[in-house]
């Protein structure tokens, strides 16, 4: 981890991301949804090691809140901390416009939930079968955590 660098997404950086998307998400975003948000206001961050994508992460920001919409790590490389990692320096880059965000999460993925809890965001709801499933639907974790 100690070459891990994070650096703004470029769109070379697609299919990689498109890549790691496609081995950690049900129903994964595709590669037109990532260029567009690459082309769009979002805020679209990698995690580079060894010149290689390993993670990625995408907020949005509107009036002074913002949104996680995306945050993934290679499955190769989970559970050493780079999620952590990630998500600290997403935290740091909206807390310099927002002051408060949020993200839904399925209610299935207990290590985000646990990431997200420990790092401060509090469950302020939920979605009813927000999220498609092989057996039908899954409900989604409303999340918001204050910036300060």
């Amino acid at each position: 981890m100690s070459d891990a660098t994070i650096r703004p997404m470029e769109l070379g950086d697609i299919e990689a991301v498109t890549a790691i998307e496609a081995q950690v998400s049900p129903h994964p975003w595709n590669r037109t949804q990532f260029q567009q948000s690459l082309g769009s206001s979002h805020r679209c961050w990698v995690l580079e090691s060894s010149g290689q994508v390993i993670g990625y992460y995408l907020y949005s920001l509107v009036v002074g809140e913002a949104e996680i919409l995306n945050i993934a790590v290679a499955p190769q490389r989970q559970g050493a901390g780079l999620g952590r990692l990630l998500l600290d320096h997403c935290l740091l880059e909206a807390a310099k416009k927002a002051r408060m965000i949020f993200l839904e999460v399925r209610a299935s993925n207990f290590a985000a939930i646990h990431l997200y809890l420990d790092s401060g965001f509090n469950q302020i709801g939920e979605r009813r079968d927000y999220y498609r499933t092989a057996k039908g639907s899954e409900d989604a974790l409303m999340m918001a955590k204050e910036l300060v």
